[in-house]
């Protein structure tokens, strides 16, 4: 049959154009092989993203996905944690008389293939500073002049020294001019410009990251496919060979963390992208087709304290509480071993700028000692009990209603958490607080509540105690502390939700946020958290380990970093096997 067909019987050995091609077809396809088959990285989400207009994506889920299309000009290195140029050919060159810093483009493409330029930069950084973008223009006020000398030289003239610059002004995603310009017009005409500009539907994404937008099935799945104008593809950068080695990322939405783990299990997902509670960890230990990552994350859980009232106006009472609390046993008890007490308002993965010169109250001592040493902390600033918790043998005792040092009783106070459904570990602290707090005649009460309420209880309306809250995911560059304890923001709205007034810390912090010089910033930075560890407007408790989840022998090349293996490396790194 083959034989006929080749060489054409009942034509004396002429062959029709249309055969001879599909022959030769066949041959070649018999030649190379079959075609290789695609390979997907399919990833559990929880939720949707809210949009795919990254001026208005403020949610978890949207920045996730958004991350993978838009690209910064520098990012962190997975190892030092120092920024690497990324759309930036090189380190920034600065002109210290001229305050200007140069940056040099790589050679680059937007997914549509059309030249990514210093021009989109420049745009990019007019756009935010124009509109005012919430979460971006604190990072670009003081960017007086952009000049773009040509296609892949940007200069930034800085009104005065600001160090974040480095850290999160030159990490701002770049977005296209040609896809933005028309929107901006637009949105520059209405009466509210920043609110037409935040809801301008954006339904096809146009970046230069490794992946692009292919299709979104609402409430069921996204899919992003290999971008084949990626520039980092095939480069080398931070020592590591880069793809997308996968040709493509498909987003399958579960809503519920039983549902994404099932799937994880069943192998209808290689990867869950969020932390895994405790309480699936047995299971997922015992089960040979899935592979855990623990990694340190950027994160600060707290308890916040009211300076502005009674009783956590008095430094002596906030240290009596730091004694009291028993970090050791919220590790091991409540967050099962997975986690690091905090002392420093500084997370210890951030290993440059963590301080460990701090005291650590009451590290180390049995509940006994914790109850002897508070309450010499109180007794020696004059508090008193008519039945004082420790007797003249030394024993810890049921004690009576705590008096302040002018004869009246503490007044009751609450502790308020965000409610265990939301958060089983911050409500069992609260709980667990109270009790350490009582032992000392403070008439303390765990309060939960909904989070939404709480937010407003503290940072609307100032109407609390002390409350337990955390920062998830806290940036690598310390300015966040001089945003958190300034007594300039201590306002409606105001990140110093505390009421901390300390005119030595706000001298501090302004030098470190205007220190250029990596190393004297960092002894700045230190002295920050020293000062903050001695007045306690927050009390630091823990950093919960992050636990990731995905299926063994599907890829290979997850890169692990301070925040998890979830991110634009390992996406970069993953191969099949």
């Amino acid at each position: 049959m083959f034989k006929a067909l080749l060489t054409g019987n009942g034509m004396r050995g002429r062959r029709p154009p249309m055969l001879c091609a599909l022959l030769v077809t066949g041959w070649i396809l018999f030649a190379a092989g079959p075609a290789p088959a695609a390979h997907y990285l399919k990833i559990g989400l929880l939720e949707e993203p809210k949009t795919l207009n990254i001026w208005l994506a403020g949610d978890t889920w949207s920045r996730k996905v958004l991350s993978q299309i838009y690209q910064p000009l520098y990012l962190r290195d997975p190892e030092t944690l120092r920024f690497v140029p990324w759309l930036a050919a090189e380190a920034p060159i600065l002109d210290q008389k001229e305050l200007c810093y140069t940056v040099k483009l790589r050679p680059a493409k937007w997914s549509d293939g059309t030249a990514l330029t210093s021009r989109d930069v420049a745009f990019t950084a007019r756009l935010i500073q124009e509109f005012k973008i919430p979460r971006y223009i604190s990072k670009w006020r003081f960017v007086k002049r952009i000049e773009t000398p040509d296609s892949r030289t940007v200069k930034f003239y800085l009104s005065k020294p600001k160090a974040i610059f480095l850290t999160r002004t030159l990490a701002t995603p770049i977005v296209q001019e040609s896809q933005w310009r028309s929107v901006a017009d637009d949105a520059a005409k209405a009466e509210k410009p920043l609110k037409r500009l935040l809801k301008y539907e954006v339904k096809q994404p146009v970046g230069s990251g490794p992946f692009v937008l292919k299709e979104w099935r609402q409430g069921a799945y996204l899919f992003l496919r290999k971008n084949p104008h990626f520039f980092a593809q095939g480069k080398s950068i931070a020592g590591m060979k880069l793809g997308p080695f996968i040709d493509g990322l498909i987003f399958k939405i579960f809503g519920t963390s039983d549902a994404a783990v099932l799937a994880l299990k069943k192998g209808s997902v290689d990867m869950f992208w969020w932390g895994i509670q405790p309480g699936y960890l047995e299971d997922l230990r015992s089960n040979t087709d899935i592979r855990l990552f623990s990694s340190e994350k950027s994160a600060l859980y707290y308890m916040g304290l009211n300076l502005r009232r009674p009783p956590f106006n008095d430094l002596h009472l906030r240290r009596a509480v730091a004694t009291l609390i028993d970090k050791n046993f919220i590790i091991s008890r409540i967050l099962q071993g997975y986690g690091a007490k905090m002392h420093s308002m500084v997370p210890p993965g951030n290993r440059f700028y963590y301080c460990d010169e701090v005291r650590r109250y009451g590290d180390g001592l049995d509940r006994t000692a914790r109850v002897r040493r508070a309450y010499e902390i109180l007794k020696q600033a004059g508090y008193r009990w008519e039945t004082p918790p420790v007797d003249e043998a030394g024993r810890v005792v049921e004690p009576s209603w705590l008096l302040a040092p002018d004869g009246r009783p503490v007044p009751k106070f609450s502790i308020l958490t965000p409610p265990a459904d939301y958060d089983p570990n911050r409500a069992m602290c609260g709980m667990i607080i109270q009790e350490w707090l009582r032992a000392l005649g403070m008439p303390a009460s765990a309060k939960p509540m909904a989070f939404g309420s709480l937010i407003q209880q503290v940072k609307v309306r100032r109407d609390f105690d002390a409350f337990i809250l955390a920062y998830g995911n806290l940036s690598l560059d310390p300015d966040y502390l001089r945003s958190f304890f300034h007594s300039r923001n201590d306002r409606v709205r105001g990140r110093n939700t505390s009421g901390y007034h300390n005119p030595e810390f706000d001298r501090v912090a302004d030098a470190a946020s205007s220190q250029m010089d990596r190393d004297k910033r960092r002894a700045l930075v230190c002295d920050l958290q020293k000062m903050l560890n001695r007045d306690l407007p927050w009390i630091p408790l823990y950093n919960p380990n992050l636990i990731e989840a995905v299926r063994r022998g599907k890829v290979k090349g997850w890169v692990q970093m301070l925040g998890g293996i979830g991110n634009l490396w390992s996406f970069c790194r993953l191969k099949p096997l």
